[in-house]
């Protein structure tokens, strides 16, 4: 199963059997429906995974009622400028 001899799932069982007592069957139970969960999970995710890559690529709807603004194309768009860095007009060792 594991690579788990059978005396090794003996041993396992005894531990168990003296840690959790009359919970074990309980235990067990709630242990299966985490691993199935999980199993779920991990099924509906390779789903997703699998409709995603096939499908071509559309944005969410958006529920504000303001219009999507885009970005201008590129021959209307304002150049931006930065203001030039300019050295102090004084000497470090003068006072200001």
């Amino acid at each position: 199963m594991f690579g788990i001899d059978s005396s090794e799932m003996v041993i396992l069982f005894i531990v168990a059997l003296l840690l959790f007592g009359k919970r074990l069957p309980e235990v067990a139970r709630t242990v299966g429906k985490g691993v199935a969960d999980f199993k779920k999970g991990l099924g509906g995710l390779d789903d997703h995974m699998r409709t995603s890559l096939h499908s071509p690529y559309t944005p969410a709807p958006t529920t504000s009622s303001a219009p999507q603004s885009r970005p201008a194309p590129l021959e209307r768009r304002d150049e931006v400028s930065v203001p030039r860095f300019e050295p102090p007009k004084f000497e470090p060792g003068e006072p200001s």
